[in-house]
Parts: C-alpha cells; structure tokens; sequence
C-alpha cells in the first residue's frame, strides 16, 4: 500500500465517448499510482491509502462486462482496507462509481455527476470536490480540457493540505482498435514541481501542438498541401519558444520549391537554435529535402544572415 491522499476526476465525455483521468498530489509520481484508463473500457481513479490493484483488476473487471458499480462493489467486498480506500470508476457507457472509505483523512468526500466522478481527500478544506464537480460540469472543450479545468479548480479552492507537487492526465478513445500503441489520447505526467497542475496545462498545450504537427504531416503525404502548411504554422504559434516546429515548416516550404517563404523562417530559427543550420544539410541523404545545391546555399545563407 501507498500514501497517495490527493484529489481526482475520472470521466467519459459523451460527444465522443473518450474517458479519462486527472489527478494532483503532494506525493511524487501520483500518476503511476492512480491514474488508470484503457480503450473502449473505463477509467479508474485510486488513492488515499492506495490500493493499486484497484486499477488494473477494476478494468479487467469492466472489460469481462461488468459495470463501474459492479466492479468497484466486487473489489470493495474483497478488500478488508476498503475503509482507507477512495476509489472512483467510469466504464464506457457512462456508468459512475465512488467509494471513501470511513477512514479517510479530513477533508475528504465525492461527488457524482452524468458520467463523472470528482473524489479528494487530506484536503484544506470541505469545498475542494465541490469546486471540481461545478467545473467540470461548466467547462467547455474536449475531455482533457474538461479534466484540467477541475483540477485547477480544486487547487483554487484550497487543494491539498500539505501542498503541491505531482499531477498526471490520461485519455483514452471510446473504442480499442487493433494497434494498442494508438489507444491513448492524451498521456502527461509532471512527476516533481512546485506547480504541477500548471506544468501539466503547459504540457497539454505542448501536446497539441506536437498533433498539430503529426495531422500536417498526414495532410502532406494526403497530397493537401496548404491544410498541411496552416497545420504548421499553427503548431508554431501554439508553442513559440520551440525552434523545432517552424523549421520543419521551412523544410516542407523549401522541399516544396517555395523558398523564398521558407528563408525568414530559416533565419529566425537559426538564430535560435545553430545546430538546426548542421541538421538542415543532414537531410537530403536521408530523402526528407531535396538535394540541390543552390537551395542549400540559399538555405544556410540565412545562417549567416545572407
């Protein structure tokens, strides 16, 4: 067993049927413990004095056909700690269980919503999961924008007693598909920070903006070039300080014989970062730019400030 007393939400959003979890703790690396959600199955949170099975085994459970209700009251009847156990579930149809255990320390409580749960424990106060469960319930976006409202949220409302220090976010589709390594939405963990729940919106918008880039390149090799280029240079604006972003940009400008627009982004993100000026020329041998001489003059001109 391990000390993980923290607030949390588990959910499945209706529009798209994805479900998820977040979590915040002063515990370091809350996410390994707590956070648990597989595709087209649920999502389960575990903490307090944490019980991890209650992760893995309540998914096994919900996958054989059980419902969250189901499943936690079969753990629960098992477990003779359920009393220092909180433990909330969702499955896939939207179906909510929660459970704090008697034992739990003050502050602690649940909420239940239409297919969510908010759950918190050792908290400075009384109104940390009610904050949660009105913000989730109010936010707009997708899930994980949803989830990370609450969490901010709950820290707005006072948080944890003892402080920060960890917080994770998983999303998982509604449905498994046959390459297991895509089922996962979203996927962050801030394992040690003074702001975790902070870090981790930072992450996410990171995170979108990386899919931003992954959509462009499935745009590209679709043959749409210029939804591609709008899909670049969004990813770029989400996350400017990332030199990266824009010069694969200008690399898919220049490849495409376009390089009078591709140089002044060549030249900001040389100026940034010179080692992309020794990566550029790397990439003709490798197929992702075409080999011509004089674009590549022109290119590492801008390295000068040519």
């Amino acid at each position: 067993m391990m000390r993980a007393h923290t607030f949390s939400i588990v959910a499945r959003d209706p529009a798209t049927g994805e479900m998820g979890v977040a979590v915040q703790s002063h515990w370091f690396g809350v996410g390994r413990l707590v956070a648990w959600a597989r595709a087209g199955v649920g999502a389960v949170a575990t903490q307090a004095l944490v019980e991890v099975a209650y992760g893995p085994r309540g998914l096994d459970l919900m996958a054989q056909g059980k419902s969250a209700p189901e499943a936690l009251a079969a753990l629960l009847a098992e477990d003779e700690g359920r009393e220092l156990r909180q433990v909330a579930m969702v499955d896939a149809q939207g179906r909510v269980a929660a459970h704090t255990g008697a034992r739990c320390i003050a502050e602690a409580g649940h909420l239940t919503g239409d297919g969510f749960s908010v759950q918190a424990n050792m908290m400075l106060n009384d109104r940390v999961w009610p904050a949660m469960y009105e913000a989730y319930r109010t936010a707009t976006g997708d899930l994980a924008e949803r989830l990370v409202r609450s969490l901010e949220a709950a820290q707005d409302a006072g948080g944890d007693v003892r402080g920060q220090q960890s917080a994770a976010l998983l999303t998982v589709p509604a449905q498994a598909s046959a390459k297991p390594w895509d089922d996962v939405v979203v996927e962050l963990r801030v394992e040690d920070h003074p702001m975790p729940i902070a870090e981790l919106r930072r992450l996410l918008t990171v995170h979108r903006a990386y899919r931003r880039m992954n959509l462009g390149d499935e745009l590209l090799g679709k043959g749409d070039v210029e939804a591609a280029l709008r899909e670049y240079r969004t990813a770029a604006e989400m996350v400017p300080d990332i030199a990266e972003l824009p010069f694969w940009h200008a690399v898919t400008l220049a490849d495409l014989g376009r390089v009078d627009e591709a140089l002044p982004i060549f030249r900001d993100v040389f100026a940034r970062d010179p080692n992309l000026a020794l990566l550029v020329q790397r990439l003709p041998a490798a197929g992702l730019l075409r080999d011509d001489s004089h674009m590549m003059a022109q290119i590492l001109g801008a390295a000068q400030g040519v």
